[in-house]
């Protein structure tokens, strides 16, 4: 992708307030105009959001995009809606003990809710703050309770010589790592601030912290690849999305993927997944004391880093040089087998309008964000600049949904491509100019971001 070194947060001002004038008046038309008895909506068709019920995982971001939105222009009136429908709608999914989604879905809501009432946003109430803190802690134990160990034969430096190792198993069962699940452990991080612990029979504590150090270990050692074999597919920073392992005897099997192109190539999106969540893991724990952090984990602080910058450098890196195209967005999967007939792809803009592959657009917005924090946390100008590309791509006409016809805000966002789930728009061959609520609440939070570091406010984090 081409950085622009020059780029600064305040040149996007003027595009971060069209963007949250237009969110204001969509989260009010999707609030208005969508029934909850039929579901989440998940993404668009022909404009209007629809239903896609696999696991509820995308309900969070619905009144999350309120709740960023008021953050940015202080509508009070999208706070109520923000905080009425969390009360409402959001208490199931604190106890939903079948997912790996609790920090998509909870902190979109009640963690946000929290930060902004503890920043000042709205007035301070000691009930409310309490509810919001125990829906977190309540939430980062039932997440950390989907643990499956990892039988570690030999101690490898990619998961920091750990002798534990283990897993937040997916939706699919205790043989299943996810990539997406990088992004959701932060749930575990604020549980375990606030002072949780979860607790086993026979009073037996397991430590959150512990359980999120350990799962990005085991990331970075079975999911990420780095290079290090003749393999033909082991591309340095390439993340599959799903790692298997043998529950009979705790061993890891193979990769795989559920929305990829193959479990060798690199499904856009679980790579953003990725970046972001190690990139935001790195920010919280350089909060942690040393001492403390080596109570909790077990581990000296200073190698669980080491590995999780490998993580993040390494998938940063990959998205930058492999897989994005000039402007810094990518296509749905760098093994797409179409892509062979878009010829130097890398080399000019993505096109949307192509007729082998998508873009997908809600990658390069989780992306972006990552790019940035990463690029802060290791005074990495690289990195920053390549964030703010990226932001600006996602901020043009070409990506954000201007029409008040159209429900989402980012564009050409797709979900999942192999079963075909993503709308066709009629005269096209591929999905296009539709948008996701994972994709627009993760503009939305990009723009948050870029908000308070062009004004000087508070740097944005999910923790205190």
């Amino acid at each position: 992708m081409r950085i622009d070194p020059k780029l600064k947060p305040s040149d996007l001002t003027k595009p971060l307030q069209r963007l949250f004038d237009l969110a204001g008046r969509k989260v009010r038309d999707i609030d208005r105009t969508w029934d909850v008895s039929r579901g989440t909506p998940v993404f668009t068709v022909e404009g209007k959001y629809t239903t896609r019920g696999w696991t509820e995982w995308t309900q969070g971001f619905v009144y999350g995009c309120a709740i960023l939105t008021f953050d940015v222009t202080g509508d009070r009136a999208l706070l109520k809606l923000g905080r009425d429908r969390t009360r409402r709608h959001m208490p199931p999914h604190i106890t939903h003990v079948g997912v790996h989604d609790h920090g998509f879905n909870n902190l979109s809501t009640f963690g946000n809710l929290r930060r902004l009432m503890r920043e000042g946003k709205f007035p301070h109430n000691e009930w409310e703050n309490e509810y919001y803190e125990l829906a977190l802690k309540s939430s980062g134990a039932v997440q950390a309770a989907r643990w499956q160990g990892i039988r570690v034969e030999k101690p490898s430096p990619l998961s920091a010589n750990a002798t534990q190792l283990g897993y937040i198993y997916s939706f699919n069962g205790p043989h299943s790592l996810f990539v997406d699940t990088m992004r959701t452990i932060r749930i575990l991080g604020v549980a375990w601030q606030l002072g949780h612990r979860l607790m086993h029979e026979n009073d037996r504590a397991a430590d959150l912290l512990k359980r999120a150090v350990l799962h990005g270990l085991a990331t970075n050692q079975y999911i990420i690849f780095h290079g290090q074999s003749q393999h033909t597919y082991d591309v340095r920073g390439r993340t599959a999305h799903e790692a298997i392992f043998n529950r009979n005897d705790g061993l890891f099997r193979c990769r795989s993927t559920q929305q990829g192109y193959s479990p060798f190539s690199t499904w856009t999106r679980g790579l953003a997944w990725a970046m972001l969540g190690y990139a935001e893991q790195l920010e919280f724990f350089a909060t942690i004391p040393e001492g403390k952090f080596k109570q909790s984990v077990g581990l000296p602080r200073r190698d669980v880093m080491r590995v999780f910058t490998q993580a993040a450098v390494e998938t940063s890196e990959h998205y930058i040089e492999d897989c994005s195209a000039l402007d810094g967005i990518t296509y749905w999967d760098d093994g797409a087998p179409g892509l062979a007939q878009l010829q130097g792809w890398r080399d000019r803009p993505a096109d949307p309008f192509n007729d082998y592959e998508p873009v997908d657009a809600s990658a390069s917005a989780i992306a972006a964000q990552a790019l940035l924090r990463l690029g802060r946390h290791l005074n990495k100008p690289r990195y920053t600049q390549a964030g703010l590309s990226i932001a600006r791509t996602l901020l043009s006409d070409t990506y954000l949904a201007t029409s008040p016809k159209h429900q989402g805000l980012l564009l050409h966002s797709i979900y999942h491509r192999p079963n075909g789930w993503d709308h066709v728009p009629k005269g096209r061959k591929i999905p296009c100019g539709e948008s996701s609520m994972w994709g627009d609440y993760h503009l939305l939070e990009l723009g948050v971001l870029l908000h308070r570091l062009s004004s000087g406010g508070r740097y944005l984090t999910f923790f205190d």
